[in-house]
């Protein structure tokens, strides 16, 4: 089972950092150091503290399509039984990108990305259906990606 996450107390230094870098994560230490009154080696201290605890990560986004996955969908499951064994599993395949536990219709909605459609079949009925206790699903494909950013900020 995934490890319990707890919120990582942020003063407004550490959310202003967060900001910066969410803005453009290849921003110098030093270009942030001088907009929140800390010194270089603070800042990088701080960005090590907050990316090992967890609270953010720095990574480079890519569009799918470019990196050859033409197909990506989003598929809601019905489960049975503990549905975190089956985030579990879903999250151990390589074309699932995010999984969520939700209340509602669904009981798991998880995000993949494939090079094409026959990819999409091959997952869901060779991999995701026959995981145990899912019951079934329904696949929302994606015809147009209109908006997708990551800087929604700390608030």
């Amino acid at each position: 089972m995934a490890a319990r996450r707890t919120a990582m107390a942020l003063d407004d230094t550490s959310k202003a950092i967060i900001e910066l870098l969410q803005e453009d994560g290849r921003r110098p230490y030093s270009e942030i150091a001088k907009a929140v009154g800390l010194s270089e080696a603070a800042v990088r201290q701080r960005v090590q503290r907050l990316t090992e605890s967890g609270a953010m990560q720095i990574v480079a986004v890519t569009d799918p399509v470019q990196m050859g996955f033409a197909r990506q969908a989003m598929i809601g499951m019905k489960v049975s039984g503990d549905t975190r064994i089956v985030a579990d599993a879903l999250g151990a395949l390589p074309f699932v990108i995010y999984v969520v536990l939700t209340a509602g219709s669904f009981d798991i909605i998880a995000e993949v990305v494939c090079e094409d459609d026959e990819e999409l079949i091959e997952l869901l009925n060779t991999h995701i259906r026959t995981i145990e206790g899912v019951v079934s699903t329904e696949t929302l494909v994606y015809l147009k990606l209109a908006k997708q950013l990551y800087n929604w900020g700390t608030r």
